[in-house]
């Protein structure tokens, strides 16, 4: 009886430390390729920002609430960001013709990504599905010029998102990162 109730003991810590490992890049990893159509037909990839800084978020839909604030405010802050050398690029499940739109209603300066099949938000494991509806979680990865995640911010808030990118690439790129 003792060596049953340590085996289960064994295994619900197995099963827990399983549940609790995250499977989406982490900080220290490559962060994963992509080649995916912004709201104007281009093509943009993970090779095509190499050497810079790239701050890639995820939104759950063009023209909902927190989605039009969070990309109103990377607008707002977008020469900020280019000054510290970054490059932003919005990603959802919504298709080039719904960015385009979401784009030139809210004049968005820089490419709002077309992941309309998931396969990014697979890679960077922040894709959702509720009740049969997917989307993309709202989650920030901040890459630096090699390719490396430096950052990953979970559960963000729309309205704070670009000031703690800006905050975080200032600290990293005085710490020589």
């Amino acid at each position: 009886m003792r060596r049953l109730f340590t085996l289960l003991a064994l295994s619900l810590v197995t099963v827990s430390a399983w549940a609790a490992t995250p499977t989406g890049p982490a900080v220290g990893d490559k962060a994963p390729d992509f080649k995916l159509q912004d709201q104007k037909g281009e093509w943009h990839s993970l090779d095509t920002e190499k050497g810079k800084w790239l701050v890639v978020y995820f939104y759950p839909k063009d023209f909902t609430g927190g989605c039009t604030t969070e990309v109103c405010t990377f607008r707002d802050d977008i020469v900020k960001l280019h000054k510290a050398g970054a490059v932003v690029y919005g990603v959802s499940l919504d298709d080039v013709k719904s960015h385009a739109e979401f784009a030139a209603k809210y004049h968005v300066p820089f490419p709002l990504l077309s992941d309309a099949d998931g396969a990014m938000a697979t890679k960077y494991d922040v894709l959702s599905d509720e009740k049969g509806s997917k989307y993309a979680r709202r989650e920030t990865f901040l890459i630096d010029p090699a390719g490396k995640i430096v950052k990953v911010y979970k559960d963000v808030d729309p309205e704070k998102n670009s000031g703690q990118v800006l905050s975080d690439l200032a600290q990293l790129k005085a710490s020589g990162a």
